[in-house]
């Protein structure tokens, strides 16, 4: 299992819900944090919290949807000249539920590519040859269970366009101290999921970051948050390691 002590990671979406206990959960572990919000004033809670523990955390905001942002918040997470060990793709967006599923506007599909699957792909290319010439790299973008839901085509689309490009990539990865995953958090109260939604976000963990510690050389494998709910993090790095690749 992976040591994060002293390792940097970058956490998308990480002001509230799912991401923001994702990055409590790497602080305890001694991870350093690089954490993005929409806004840096939406990190205003989270920053007390974080204070409890003894690592370096930096903060960097960017629309995702608007790619010369995500390019400048990736030059400045260059500039800080920390390398990025680790990245959890945690950020998303729902745009809309679409009763008349049939008059879903082109725009749902532009705006949601843009989030769920442009901007975390733009994130993974510039990281990945960096960990590779590190020789260490780990990567996690959030996907969705999602399925049979015409009512949220542009989103539902993005996400399986996620998976797709990320087990390919993987594919290439196979082997290497460079792993790429998937975690599927469950439908959870979030802001995203709504108030309707049977998880509490506290049950995507530890199944959401678990890709962070896996340390067999794998790509390519989807984690469901549900498989691992109440495990420790080490119950749920084996089981993790005897999940079998997408491709």
């Amino acid at each position: 299992m992976v040591d994060v002590r002293n390792k940097w990671a970058l956490v998308t979406g990480a002001s509230r819900g799912i991401g923001a206990l994702a990055a409590l959960a790497l602080a305890k572990r001694g991870c350093n944090l690089m954490l993005h919000s929409r806004s840096l004033a939406h990190f205003d809670s989270l920053r007390s919290k974080l204070a409890e523990y003894p690592v370096e955390v930096l903060f960097y905001e960017a629309e995702l949807s608007d790619l010369d942002a995500v390019s400048a918040m990736l030059t400045a997470i260059d500039e800080s000249g920390h390398p990025v060990d680790i990245v959890l793709n945690n950020a998303g967006l729902q745009i809309a539920y679409r009763t008349d599923y049939l008059t879903t506007p082109a725009g749902d599909y532009t705006h949601s590519f843009l989030v769920n699957t442009i901007a975390p792909m733009m994130i993974c290319y510039h990281f990945i040859p960096k960990m590779q010439a590190n020789g260490f790299g780990r990567i996690v973008n959030t996907t969705s269970g999602i399925a049979l839901d015409p009512q949220q085509a542009g989103y539902s689309a993005s996400k399986a366009a996620l998976d797709k490009v990320t087990i390919d990539v993987g594919s290439k990865l196979e082997g290497s101290n460079v792993i790429i995953s998937l975690a599927d958090p469950g439908w959870c109260r979030t802001d995203l999921g709504g108030p309707n939604a049977p998880g509490a976000p506290e049950s995507a963990l530890p199944g959401v970051i678990v890709g962070a510690f896996v340390d067999d050389g794998h790509s390519g494998r989807l984690f469901a948050a549900s498989d691992f709910y109440e495990m420790t993090l080490e119950e749920a790095v084996a089981k993790a390691e005897s999940i079998p690749a997408k491709y």
